[in-house]
């Protein structure tokens, strides 16, 4: 018998991060002048990458200990994360490159 995780066994950043790893997210993103970038500094355009889910978290001690995890695939198939915090200490060149990537998913047109 498989031990799925619970809710509550869900609701850390760390705990998200492991179970998104084990769902094949493997690729750890981060955000360079080029754009989403990989380990070995293969890198993406906001229009090469796709959200495929996303989870926030809210510290429970201190309201600013907010986080964000977005679950990434690329065009060609790369699966990882990217997290963030959210707020105050956002990391403006995320939150830019966020942005763009679901401005270009509301700018596509709509296959008939």
């Amino acid at each position: 018998m498989e031990n799925k995780p619970t809710p509550d066994q869900m609701t850390t950043l760390t705990s998200r991060i492991a179970k998104a790893k084990e769902d094949g997210f493997t690729e750890d993103f981060m955000i360079k002048a080029e754009g989403l970038c990989t380990s070995d500094d293969k890198c993406y355009r906001p229009g090469e990458v796709n959200v495929e889910n996303f989870y926030r978290f809210e510290g429970q001690s201190d309201p600013d200990d907010n986080s964000i995890l977005y679950l990434i695939k690329t065009n060609n198939g790369v699966k990882g994360t990217l997290s963030d915090a959210y707020g105050t200490y956002a990391d403006p060149k995320i939150t830019a490159f966020m942005q763009e990537v679901e401005d270009n998913k509301k700018n596509k047109p709509i296959k008939p």
